[in-house]
């Protein structure tokens, strides 16, 4: 975050409408993939420019245009030159630090959806911004970088026997939403391993590391919620607002995504709720255990009290005291000290303070 806030400071004075590239430094190349078919045929092909791509382009078959990288400034110009794209979604769409909404442009609809995965090495959730441009006879997505996050759809549309349904525009973007929402699902069953996993060390041996990885954990938490929580009204104005891209038809399946999304919103309300209670039970613990060991230390300063009381009189330099020449005071002393211990240690016993 301190390095996108920076990074925005650069907008400061400029006009509304001027694209300028917010995110992570990357000097990688922009990869465009053009997908263009219908019932009938089907083709697929990466170019550099979209000029390269204008052959493919001017055909009336649904266009899916993927360009993998949004920092290079004068491809994200191109692409809206040619397709008529406001200023505003140009400059959206290479602000990565954007909240999931929908736009409605009249000629097209703009959408910002935020994508999670699991990374496997550093054990980690990882968020990206995808922009979705649907227009009447073209889709256009945004992403950070170089991810088949699309995989599922794209082998969908290379299979003819399955491309019957992604025949519209509205349904291919419907189709890439709810792969989006799907990897939600895949990075809360990682959390809740975490979660468990961390509640049984919890039970087990509540330490300051364990502490560490809740405030951690509660962190990506509160990360997935502030990406989660916008697209349920993304989800729920692409229903209900009535745009004439989305047909009725389609409709129908948006309400479903829209489910999907209620369910990942209160299963992470509930991983909230999960880690708020465990750092709870993690300074309960620490409480308790510092109670046992004040318990204990009472305990052994009040039986040592008599004792210290009986050894601080004979410890006394007065020359004339009546024990000091008993024969048999040493072990007597001895004695009464070792049943005073005892008879505290049996009470405290009886009383089960031990």
């Amino acid at each position: 975050m301190p390095k996108n806030a920076r990074k925005r400071s650069k907008k400061a004075g400029l006009p509304p409408g001027t694209p300028v590239y917010i995110g992570e430094h990357k000097t990688g190349e922009v990869k465009i993939t053009v997908t263009v078919y219908n019932e009938t045929t089907f083709q697929e092909k990466e170019v550099r420019t979209i000029e390269e791509a204008l052959p493919l382009l001017d055909t009336t078959a649904i266009k899916w245009i993927n360009i993998d990288g949004v920092h290079q400034l004068k491809i994200i110009e191109e692409v809206g030159k040619r397709f008529h794209l406001h200023p505003l979604t140009l400059e959206d769409v290479m602000n990565t630090d954007q909240r999931p909404k929908v736009e409605d442009f009249g000629d097209y609809l703009y959408i910002v959806l935020k994508n999670l995965s699991h990374n496997n090495q550093n054990d980690a959730m990882e968020a990206e911004q995808i922009s979705i441009v649907l227009g009447e006879d073209f889709v256009i997505t945004f992403q950070e970088d170089k991810k088949d996050t699309f995989a599922h759809t794209r082998e969908r549309i290379r299979g003819g026997a399955n491309r019957e349904k992604i025949m519209k525009t509205d349904f291919l973007a419907y189709s890439l939403i709810d792969e989006i929402v799907d990897n939600y699902f895949t990075v809360i069953e990682w959390f809740g391993e975490k979660i468990e996993l961390l509640e049984e060390e919890l039970v087990a041996r509540p330490t300051p590391k364990i502490m560490e990885a809740i405030h951690r954990l509660k962190g990506s938490v509160f990360s997935l919620r502030k990406s989660v929580w916008p697209l349920r009204e993304v989800i729920n104005g692409l229903e209900r607002e009535g745009s004439r891209l989305i047909s009725e038809s389609t409709r129908i399946y948006i309400r479903d995504v829209y489910d999907h999304t209620i369910q990942v919103i209160d299963t992470i309300e509930i991983f909230r709720d999960m880690l708020y209670g465990m750092i709870d039970i993690y300074l309960s613990s620490i409480s308790n255990r510092l109670n046992e060991v004040m318990k204990v230390l009472t305990i052994i300063a009040t039986i040592f009290m008599p004792l210290t009381f009986i050894a601080g009189v004979y410890g006394m330099n007065f020359k004339f005291m009546p024990e000091l020449e008993w024969h048999w005071g040493y072990p007597g002393i001895w004695l009464i000290m070792l049943t005073i211990g005892t008879s505290m240690l049996i009470y405290f016993r009886r009383k089960k303070w031990l």
